[in-house]
């Protein structure tokens, strides 16, 4: 199969890269940077320029490529991950697109128990990234009830990604350490669905291969900010095989790490309130980026982040591992 792999450059595309290269697939990576990855062909691509003039010809698109930081501008959010999500679907219109889309499309109000797919994308969010990862589903949600010609889509919402090679989840994490102690809105007493990189690259693989009437013949996908029903796009939560409880998950991560670390619980509501005012104060004073508190952060880190799994399992044939950190100390 010929592939191209935007986004490459990053964590979850430039796994999904060499992985699809080691299957022995034709692979091309496109990004601004060069994703250096040993079997594949490279196309240097600015998303938030449209689409590619003379693209390769190709089978299928996986679309990792997205403005990923919790503190972005509205405008520049939506340049890469609603018009650059466009742009790459109209430079591969045939093409069946394995959309990477993410677990914050869901309600960052109310917890997520078990969230099936029908319950997002919602009316509102708290950040940038949030909105438009929410706005770049809707898109192609019309783009296929317009354009029922083109490829499939297949839209895969992992949470919290990590593995070798994490850039964010880890990293934020132990730099939120002081003093051997990992402070954690109502104690990190939530579940949470993590999602190792390997499960979702399962899923990237599944998608690929799934058969068209397959990916198209699903049951209407409600948006509830539109209040239409759209056909022909499948949804999938991604995620390892059961819920962890985040707390005990932080520790034997950063243990393997070789970071021992005590877990002090503040209480969930001055959080959020305090949260509220420092992101008032950064934006005011402009500063470029996040503060150490946000209310995106607390949505994820004190509420409860769980995914129903049936379409990942029932109809990508997937059966996810459990969460490990197996090896982390390596990542």
């Amino acid at each position: 199969m010929r592939v191209v792999v935007t986004g490459a450059s990053g964590f979850v595309g430039g796994t999904v890269a060499r992985g699809l290269v080691a299957d022995g697939h034709e692979v091309w990576t496109a990004s601004r940077r060069d994703a250096t990855v040993d079997g594949a062909r490279h196309l240097a691509w600015d998303l938030t320029t449209g689409p590619l003039v003379d693209p390769p010809p190709v089978d299928a698109v996986v679309h990792a490529g997205a403005a990923v930081s919790d503190w972005c501008a509205l405008d520049v959010a939506r340049a890469t991950n609603v018009a650059g999500t466009l742009a790459v679907r109209d430079t591969f219109p045939g093409a069946r697109f394995v959309h990477v889309s993410s677990g914050s499309v869901y309600d960052p109000f109310r917890p997520s128990v078990r969230a099936r797919e029908r319950e997002a994308p919602v009316a509102r969010y708290l950040d940038a990234y949030g909105t438009t990862k929410a706005e770049a589903e809707r898109a192609l949600a019309r783009d296929v009830a317009r354009h029922p010609e083109r490829g499939a889509v297949v839209v895969l919402r992992p949470h919290a990604v990590y593995g070798p090679g994490d850039t964010t989840l880890l990293p934020r994490v132990e730099a939120a350490v002081r003093r051997g102690r990992l402070v954690l809105p109502g104690g990190g007493r939530v579940l949470q669905s993590l999602t190792h990189v390997d499960t979702l690259l399962a899923a990237v693989r599944a998608a690929l291969v799934l058969p068209d009437d397959a990916a198209r013949a699903t049951a209407p996908a409600v948006d509830h900010h539109e209040q239409v029903a759209t056909r022909g796009l499948l949804v999938a939560n991604v995620a390892d095989a059961e819920p962890v409880v985040l707390r005990d998950a932080l520790v034997d991560a950063l243990r393997r790490r070789g970071t021992d670390v005590r877990v002090v619980a503040v209480p969930v509501r001055p959080a959020w309130a305090l949260a509220g005012a420092v992101e008032t104060v950064a934006r005011l004073l402009r500063r470029p980026g996040p503060p150490r508190l946000t209310r995106y952060a607390l949505s994820h880190l004190a509420t409860e982040r769980t995914y129903d799994l049936t379409v990942l399992r029932d109809v990508l044939g997937v059966d996810p591992s459990p969460t490990s950190f197996a090896g982390a100390h390596a990542w």
